[in-house]
């Protein structure tokens, strides 16, 4: 099986046999988004750019139902995987895929019923062209909401099963029709960001159909199969990917009651502008996302093998990767950002481009403190240990920064908001240290007594 090369390479090969493409894939995927931002910014206006940033939270959203599914499902199967429970883990697998579809068909329902009420709701003071805009980015994202559920869960069991190059190529694959077409639709035709919403679309569907096809007639250690799983064990999943879904809900909340300061400090304007400093941070910030969930599946499966040295040893190289790339991305955004900028900016804009160019700047300290929960709570995760995680996630996505945008803004207004990310990061990286600690206390039974008494300690 492909899966074995979790046990069976050293912790080092292992690390960039996983991570490499991982991060080639975000370095695309930021790519992708910027690429995309630049279509929205400059060929069709700011009211798009910030009409992109205002839904794209209830989009995310969506995903994160998705995504609670897959996550919980991907740490149960790599743990199965490494116990030698095909079979087992097939079931898992086929029952995850199954309950993602239903759950796509029921918010497609009721993202296209319900899109023009809701984006007026999350909008207060936004203009009457970033609405409309809105809406029809939303309802594009419904129609094709079967599909696109399917995008992320796949890539997920790919990874579990030890396809890597082939997770990267499907996701670069993807990201290129998806800029061939924006510009097609975009810049050559004309059209309006529903445009830009159905090239993303289009292409995530594509790549789910192709994913979905290669787990066929057993060519992968998943496979399609008949037969469930007890209520319990799709309760722990759900409970295992319960902190990734609350990251993502939380995230997506925040994201609203962000605009909503946004709005009240700096109007649209404002709004367009951390649209701007989310592009420019996608050049960077997903690279430590991706470094960390590529190797999920493999602590995963060594702790289903009962192999508790090698999983320190793999989260030891994840931690020193992190720290490095995230200094990086601070030298890099207090650089680049503000030459970056003018990219997604028209040049009439001078107000939104001086706005953003502070926010940049700015921002460009959350990666300093912003790296500790997001690198233990995917650990934490894969220990299937949803407690923990759900604690950093509920305090580093929503608590901490929530807290800190009412104190902040009160203080400095706008560029409070934009420093709110570096002080929560940095608080919440103190409670993700605490938790860590805590759990070397903490003894786990051993699932393979012959291999030794398993730990969870941290590394």
């Amino acid at each position: 099986m492909n899966s074995e090369i979790f046990e069976k390479l050293p912790p080092t090969q292992l690390f960039f046999r996983c991570a490499v493409p991982s991060a080639i894939t975000m370095v695309f995927g930021a790519l992708y988004q910027i690429v995309d931002g630049v279509f929205v910014g400059r060929y069709i206006g700011q009211d798009a750019l910030a009409a992109v940033n205002i839904i794209m939270p209830v989009i995310l959203a969506v995903f994160a139902f998705s995504n609670m599914i897959a996550t919980g499902a991907s740490v149960n199967l790599s743990i199965l995987l490494g116990e030698k429970k095909r079979e087992e883990a097939s079931r898992v697998f086929t029952f995850s895929l199954k309950m993602i579809f239903l759950l796509s068909c029921v918010l497609g329902i009721l993202g296209g019923i319900f899109a023009e009420p809701f984006i007026k709701l999350i909008s207060p003071g936004a203009s009457e062209y970033a609405i409309r805009y809105g809406v029809d980015y939303l309802r594009v994202y419904a129609g094709f909401s079967p599909l696109l559920l399917f995008y992320f869960a796949t890539d997920n069991y790919l990874r579990v099963c030890g396809k890597e190059t082939l997770s990267m190529g499907i996701n670069i694959a993807t990201q290129a029709l998806n800029i061939v077409l924006d510009f097609i639709l975009i810049a050559v035709l004309g059209q309006g960001v529903w445009a830009a919403a159905f090239a993303s679309c289009a292409a995530m569907a594509l790549g789910s159909l192709t994913t979905l096809l290669l787990f066929k007639n057993k060519r992968m250690d998943l496979y399609y199969t008949g037969g469930g799983i007890s209520s319990a064990k799709f309760l722990r999943i759900l409970a295992n990917g319960s902190s990734e879904f609350f990251s993502n809900i939380s995230s997506s909340i925040m994201s609203v009651i962000l605009n909503l300061f946004l709005l009240k400090f700096g109007g649209t304007t404002a709004v367009a502008a951390f649209s701007v400093v989310m592009y420019v941070d996608s050049i960077v910030g997903m690279i430590n996302f991706g470094v960390c969930d590529a190797l999920q599946p493999a602590i995963s499966y060594c702790y289903g093998a009962g192999l508790m040295e090698r999983v320190r040893a793999i989260f030891r190289r994840v931690l020193a990767a992190v720290t490095i790339t995230s200094l990086i991305a601070f030298i890099f955004m207090w650089f680049a950002g503000p030459s970056v900028a003018p990219l997604f900016i028209k040049q009439e804009d001078a107000g939104l481009l001086n706005v953003s160019i502070t926010a940049i700047k700015l921002f460009s300290f959350s990666y300093l403190t912003g790296w500790a929960d997001m690198c233990f709570s995917s650990f934490f995760t894969a220990l299937d240990r949803p407690a923990r995680s759900l604690l950093v996630s509920f305090f580093g996505t929503l608590v901490f920064p929530v807290a800190f945008l009412f104190i902040l803004s009160s203080i400095w207004q706008l560029n409070g908001i934009w420093l709110m990310p570096a002080v929560a990061g940095a608080a919440s990286g103190g409670l993700t240290i605490v938790l860590a600690s805590t759990m070397k206390t903490e003894k786990s039974v051993a699932r393979h007594p012959q291999k030794g008494h398993r730990n969870a300690d941290a590394p």
